[in-house]
């Protein structure tokens, strides 16, 4: 079974904020894979079904941000179950302009605590990730390796920023990238995350 995993924060306060993009994402893929409600399932919130014969389970944990990983702990214990090739963590990204994507294999969480999670929980850094795009340019300056607070928030400036709402704008252009992140998403699913980045990664650098 493959698990899509969205980064947020719970609380109606969060919902509309740039650090719940990843829940925005998997909202989107259970509403055009017309999963089923939404089901409390531990320390998450998950809808499953099937795309293209392929098990899939969405996944937003009702942690705050900086506890993310322990939602995934009964996967953990699965036989045969890979975080390198059964996972996907889909995440917001301030190193990144709002319209952009990148899919990743691996990596460092890059300061974000929820990917220090996720991190911590499968015990390495080999899973692969969506980062979706939230950055403006008076936020560029702060940097993705600002310090968090135990809310997943970023100290000063950019915590401001990110728990701030999208722009009219800027909200347009994150809605109007949902389609090419479900592609990207299908992809993966399909053929892995190297087919994925390359086929999705190359057009936007």
């Amino acid at each position: 079974m493959k698990l899509i995993v969205g980064l947020g924060n719970p609380g109606r306060e969060y919902e509309k904020t740039r650090h719940n993009v990843g829940w925005w994402v998997v909202d989107h893929l259970a509403d055009v894979w017309h999963f089923g409600p939404w089901k409390r399932d531990g320390e998450a919130l998950t809808a499953s079904g099937s795309v293209h014969g392929a098990r899939v389970r969405l996944m937003k944990p009702q942690t705050f941000m900086n506890l993310s990983g322990s939602a995934l702990r009964p996967y953990l214990r699965r036989p045969f179950w890979s975080a390198a090739t059964d996972l996907l963590v889909v995440v917001d990204d301030v190193a990144l302009p709002v319209g952009r994507y990148r899919l990743r294999a691996r990596g460092s969480a890059g300061g974000h605590n929820g990917l220090k999670s996720i991190e911590g929980a499968i015990g390495g850094r080999e899973y692969p990730r969506l980062r979706i795009g939230i950055s403006d340019q008076r936020s560029a300056a702060g940097g993705q390796e600002a310090a968090e607070d135990s809310a997943g928030q970023r100290d000063g400036p950019l915590r401001d920023f990110v728990l701030g709402k999208f722009g009219r704008r800027e909200r347009a252009v994150v809605t109007e990238l949902m389609p090419r992140c479900t592609d990207a998403i299908e992809t993966w699913l399909a053929d892995g995350i190297d087919r994925a980045m390359s086929f999705h990664n190359a057009p936007q650098d």
